[in-house]
């Protein structure tokens, strides 16, 4: 059947009428945003008829199922769609790949040193298992990062209810003291404190 075949003002103005009695009764059943959501559909037939846009969409329809029916007979065809699959299973398994990795070697956005800041001056930065800290200064002595510089003015915050600090009371004084500390140096890294 052709375009020119098919009546299409009694089409466009039935389809009309019809969305317009069904968007009434979706009014009176669901209110009043479900009914204009309704005649706004419905007028769409009509406007389509009256710009002139029914043979560019008649067009655009033939096109759709040509190339439906192509696809469906074609093996060439089956063959591209083949192909266009493969390539988005490859894309997806890979990126997933790649985000897993970088995940599990620590490497992402907060991870790098930072351009200017002290692991250019020092020459660059070493991975540790806390994260990146810079490498010390030519002919420096080696700093400890569980104790603070000499003239950095920042103290370890006291616990409440510990013991003083040159007296220990064992192994777990000694080992919660340093899991302090590698707290404490953490903050500090990230500017905190």
């Amino acid at each position: 059947m052709s375009f020119e075949q098919i009546a299409w003002l009694p089409l466009c103005a039935g389809l009309t009428g019809v969305g317009l009695l069904l968007s009434f009764l979706g009014m009176r059943r669901r209110g009043v945003l479900a009914g204009l959501r309704g005649v706004a559909w419905s007028l769409l037939p009509l406007a389509a008829y009256l710009t002139g846009a029914l043979p560019t969409l008649w067009r655009i329809g033939t096109a759709i199922v040509g190339f439906v029916t192509g696809v469906a007979l074609n093996p060439m065809v089956w063959a591209g769609v083949a192909l266009a699959g493969l390539s988005a299973v490859l894309f997806v398994v890979t990126g997933a790949v790649r985000g897993r990795r970088l995940r599990t070697s620590g490497t992402g956005r907060g991870a790098e040193a930072p351009a200017g800041g002290a692991g250019a001056a020092g020459g660059g930065a070493v991975r540790g298992s806390s994260g990146t800290r810079p490498l010390p200064r030519p002919g420096a002595a080696p700093a400890d990062p569980a104790r603070p510089a000499a003239g950095s003015g920042t103290q370890p915050m006291a616990r409440p209810g510990a013991k003083p600090a040159g007296k220990p009371a064992g192994k777990q004084a000694a080992s919660s003291d340093d899991d302090f500390s590698e707290i404490e140096d953490i903050l500090k890294r990230r500017g905190i404190g």
